[in-house]
């Protein structure tokens, strides 16, 4: 899965991509309209940011390339590439349990903080992607 040399692009799914692990210095761009929502992308090889109308969405440490994400009401769904192991962190809604898939793979259930944030691990290595979804439990 290719990085996104742009920073951040609209897919024609409706979902966007993002990040860019290869870069050896911070790279960001602001003010990426999408669907009448406003992103900012920080990225380069230690970290990967986004943010939504200003509002945190995905932090990935070390830095990722994300594609095709969507988020819903009943959570979102990502492809991830990187170098590394990552420790990814998303925002969803706040105290509600969600179930995490990695590769189609249950990977357990997890419990959002009060300010929503939910933390996982991926393994991933150079050429390596992984497809994570997290649904809100019903």
């Amino acid at each position: 899965m290719p990085v996104v040399n742009e920073l951040i692009r609209k897919e024609a799914d409706g979902s966007v991509s993002f990040g860019n692990y290869l870069l050896e210095k911070k790279s960001k761009l602001e003010d990426f309209e999408h669907k009448g929502d406003l992103y900012k992308v920080k990225t380069f090889k230690e970290i990967t940011k986004l943010e939504k109308n200003g509002l945190f969405v995905y932090e990935s440490v070390p830095g990722t390339a994300v594609n095709h994400l969507i988020v819903t009401d009943q959570g979102m769904e990502f492809k991830v590439c990187g170098y590394d192991d990552s420790q990814i962190t998303v925002e969803l809604e706040s105290a509600c349990e969600y179930i995490i898939f990695i590769n189609d793979n249950r990977a357990g259930k997890m419990k959002t903080n009060l300010g929503g944030k939910l933390a996982l691990s991926v393994e991933l290595a150079e050429g390596k992607e992984a497809f994570v979804k997290i649904q809100k439990q019903s």
